[in-house]
């Protein structure tokens, strides 16, 4: 979508959801929540780059879609790093390639025109020690990386396409014809290895700006172990095809800092989502995602206009949201946990969404999909002669009590949901209450109202839940949570 389209889709929508509030409001003022000081310091800080190019066709690169250019690639790149560093640049045409690094002082940049093929053979991405859906595995690297630099930019207004079918179908046929009849379903996301399209790891001062990310092989973007990045404008395309497995748009994985803005997401799993590492080895590395802007963005398919989990073990906190529309989303708050993980999600503002045709608006649980969530080795095999990452999967987090996660202080103002199957479907552990729940100008219409099970001390105003069956949310094991007539028109 072009950019001054989105801008004043944004920015048309909330003017007129504002105006409708406006009017409800007898003061005739928006009576907003406090916006958390800390918003302004996230995102990558100023950096120059060096004024020089380097164009990768000089280094051996052709632009026919079917020779393999990484090497070409890298070399355009190492030139440029070892020059002190510029842009990297492509004739108009498209390039297969596998795996490429960019480095510190670079500007990568993917004009209109340039196509980046993702190579379909795993062979021709690089194995690196990196983190997976919250465990540390030794893995394929993305086809666009930034490893260990900091001062990059990855910028253009042209096409990168990770060519994922071929992944997507093998990971299927492994899970349906050998690992789920096995009882290996916690296990195959990590052996069917599939390539991520851009992954920015313990780097510092990254911009991600302008491209079109598309059939992404595994996650589109992870953001991992960094701080101080900003994406921006990405629009993102997985459902082209088909509808790939896991296919997340942006992951921000135990990192600090960090500015989404102006991205277009459709997708066949969570659109943005948080996370900070999964049971024994997530509560091993224990570090957090905190301090997280996420603004003025469209969340089309995928499980999540907005995600939290489900790998909680390194807590994630300090999280502002705002300006979100969905579009067919599954989900729109989606915290999900289970009880090997552990961790807090705390401090977290969802501010000025509206959602149109979505499942559940508000989906909380801390027992997720458990035949993925939890680790169990079929009897017939032998603990010594499986792999290293699946003992790490099965090590039990002890005390068992260290597993259980913590959800508190969840802060949800200004909301407009249309055509939702399900209002609410929030489910704490008698182990684990869910506590302080602030919603304020809620309106949420659904086929439904749901549920509210093992919580406390949540605090509506102004909060409207409107059900095609005249349901009422069903409260059990609860304290201080009050619904009365007036939330409820039907």
């Amino acid at each position: 979508m072009n950019r001054l389209v989105l801008f004043l889709l944004i920015g048309i929508t909330f003017w007129s959801c504002a105006k409708v509030e406006k009017q409800q409001n007898i003061k005739g003022e928006l009576n907003q929540p406090p916006i958390p000081g800390w918003i302004d310091k996230v995102g990558a800080e100023t950096f120059k780059i060096p004024e020089q190019t380097f164009l990768v066709n000089d280094y051996g690169a052709i632009n026919d879609g079917v020779t393999l250019n990484t090497v070409a690639i890298q070399k355009a790149i190492d030139a440029c790093a070892e020059a002190g560093g510029g842009t990297v640049v492509f004739k108009p045409g498209r390039y297969l390639s596998g795996s490429i690094f960019i480095k510190k002082n670079i500007r990568f940049r993917i004009d209109k025109g340039v196509t980046i093929l993702g190579s379909e053979r795993i062979q021709d991405y690089k194995d690196i020690d990196t983190r997976v859906a919250g465990i540390e595995i030794n893995w394929p690297a993305a086809l666009i990386n930034v490893r260990d630099q900091d001062n990059v930019i990855i910028e253009g207004d042209g096409i990168v396409d990770g060519q994922g079918k071929v992944f997507w179908d093998y990971y299927w046929k492994l899970r349906n014809e050998d690992y789920e009849p096995r009882g290996l379903r916690w296990i195959v996301d990590y052996d069917a290895r599939r390539p991520r399209t851009i992954l920015i790891s313990d780097a510092k001062n990254v911009v991600l700006k302008d491209l079109q990310l598309q059939k992404a092989g595994f996650w589109t973007v992870q953001v991992l172990y960094s701080e101080y990045i900003t994406v921006d404008g990405l629009t993102i395309r997985n459902n082209i095809g088909g509808h790939g497995p896991s296919t997340d748009g942006i992951d921000i994985d135990s990192s600090t800092y960090v500015l989404v803005q102006n991205c277009d997401i459709d997708c066949n799993d969570d659109n943005f989502c948080l996370k900070a590492g999964r049971d024994w080895d997530g509560l091993r590395v224990n570090k957090p995602t905190e301090y997280i802007v996420i603004k003025d963005c469209i969340a089309r398919r995928g499980a999540g206009l907005f995600t939290i989990g489900s790998e909680t073990s390194g807590s994630i906190r300090h999280v502002y949201v705002s300006n979100i529309i969905g579009l067919g989303t599954k989900n729109g708050l989606n915290i999900k946990s289970a009880t090997t993980r552990g961790g807090t999600v705390e401090d977290i503002y969802l501010q000025n969404i509206k959602m149109d045709s979505v499942g559940t608006f508000m989906k909380v649980t801390m027992n997720w999909n458990p035949t993925y969530s939890y680790s169990k080795l079929p009897k017939e095999l032998n603990q010594d002669s499986i792999p290293t990452h699946w003992k790490k999967m099965l090590k039990h987090v002890e005390p068992a009590s260290k597993g259980i996660p913590t959800f508190k202080n969840i802060n949800l103002s200004n909301i407009d949901v249309k055509g939702a199957k399900t209002a609410i479907n929030v489910n704490g552990l008698e182990a684990s209450i869910i506590e302080n729940f602030i919603l304020k100008n809620v309106s949420i219409e659904a086929e439904t109202a749901g549920k509210i099970h093992y919580s406390k001390g949540w605090t509506l105003d102004n909060v409207t839940i409107k059900t095609k069956d005249s349901s009422r949310v069903s409260l059990e094991h609860t304290s201080n949570i009050v619904f009365t007539d007036k939330n409820y028109h039907h």
